[in-house]
């Protein structure tokens, strides 16, 4: 059971690293509450392949690894427990 703690603690800690230099390395979108109030239109070529970019492949790593974390963390919370 400690080994399984052990485990869960070392892949916790590496995702958590991962996390924070893939929020870190992200551009900010600068479309934000302004696109809500004019409209801006999603219906162009870049924002229906935004997904095979490198923007794109980083945000859905980023969701991942949160799931990840949230998961991990409950985990971890119960073993502890």
């Amino acid at each position: 059971m400690e080994m399984i703690k052990n485990i869960l603690l070392v892949i916790y800690v590496i995702v958590t690293l991962v996390l924070i230099v893939l929020t870190l390395i992200q551009t900010k979108e600068s479309e934000g509450v302004s696109s809500t109030i004019t409209g801006s239109s999603t219906n162009n070529f870049y924002n229906q392949n935004k997904g095979r970019t490198k923007e794109g492949r980083m945000k859905k790593w980023t969701i991942g690894l949160g799931i990840t974390f949230a998961v991990l963390a409950v985990a971890l919370s119960i073993f502890y427990i």
